[in-house]
């Protein structure tokens, strides 16, 4: 087998691939050939030891992957080899075979291709989670999505748009607007070119979005909660400008805001149950054309690195993924 190794903190330049004995599976554990692995902001942090998941070194990073079983412990019953199936861990992914707990795999829903589904759980997942039980986001509100043409951003669009809610989607160019109006937003803003607050002010009629969905962080935070509606929920999903935002406290008292947390890795583990429903109700979605994952690119293993650097430039819009 061959697989991408971090053998010492650093940037993407710093990967390595190397080929490996092929795995053998302990008692609980499922050894996939992977098909195909997500490519997700988490991973460009795990690697340079700046996430809150620290995996030992040396390690093969990649969260998210779709393939084919290859073997499975003798305490696994739920697996046999040759059955389709996805898998979320916090690394592990990116190489021709994975080794994953029996707990962290699920089977492929049916009717998808590889591609499609390492490109769908970590964001849609996050997206819902934020969006549906966090957001707790209704028909006929407005929803803003900062950082909007990415993985995440994307799937927040299309999750607001199915529920039956008005989303504006803000990012930094046009061609990126143009992708996320593809997927369903009513309007954008421009970072580059757009007074962010008036922006916001004039699209709203002056009441500011219901929910505001940032992955982002940075500058922007401060003049987006400013422009958040009365009773408005502000959702922290991810800090990829690289910039943690430190917000006065005095707005969400004028606005009578709740600055709500967003930990979808955390919710998987504390609420099984709760987030199988999820699946499921994404599941459905998808099916019904209502979703769609934006796959912008793919990239060998060998091209890995790139990927990431891509992913940190923020270059990528929607979800890339790495075929092995």
């Amino acid at each position: 087998m061959r697989a991408v190794m971090c053998k010492a903190w650093g940037p993407p330049q710093s990967l390595v691939v190397e080929t490996l004995p092929d795995m053998q599976a302990e008692a609980t554990e499922v050894i996939i050939d992977v098909k195909a692995a997500g490519v997700n902001f988490p991973d460009v942090l795990m690697i340079q030891n700046e996430y809150q998941v620290k995996p030992p070194l040396p390690f093969t990073p990649g969260a998210e992957l779709a393939g084919i079983v290859r073997a499975v412990g003798k305490d696994v019953t739920r697996f046999k080899p040759g059955d389709a199936v996805t898998a979320l861990s916090t690394h592990g992914a990116f190489g021709t075979q994975a080794r994953m707990l029996a707990d962290d795999v699920m089977p492929m829903p049916p009717d998808i291709d590889f591609d499609t589904a390492a490109a769908f759980f970590m964001t849609y997942g996050t997206s819902y989670h934020a969006v549906v039980n966090r957001g707790q986001l209704e028909a006929g509100e407005t929803m803003l999505v900062l950082g909007a043409a990415g993985g995440v951003g994307l799937a927040a669009i299309e999750i607001g748009k199915a529920i039956g809610a008005r989303v504006i989607a803000a990012a930094s160019t046009d061609e990126k607007l143009a992708v996320c109006r593809e997927h369903g937003a009513d309007a954008t803003i421009n970072y580059s070119t757009d007074n962010l607050r008036e922006r916001i002010k004039d699209l709203t009629g002056g009441k500011g979005p219901d929910v505001i969905f940032d992955p982002v962080g940075g500058v922007y935070a401060e003049p987006a909660f400013r422009s958040i509606a009365w009773r408005g929920r502000y959702l922290v999903v991810g800090f990829a400008n690289g910039v943690i935002p430190k917000l006065p406290f005095n707005l969400a008292l004028l606005k009578g805001a709740a600055l709500v947390g967003v930990f979808w890795g955390d919710f998987i583990k504390r609420e099984p149950h709760a987030s199988q429903a999820d699946v499921a109700t994404m599941a459905g979605w998808l099916k019904a054309g209502k979703i769609r994952p934006h796959i912008s690119a793919r990239y060998t293993l060998e091209e890995t690195p790139q990927a990431l650097l891509d992913m940190a430039a923020r270059k990528i819009t929607g979800k890339v993924l790495i075929i092995p």
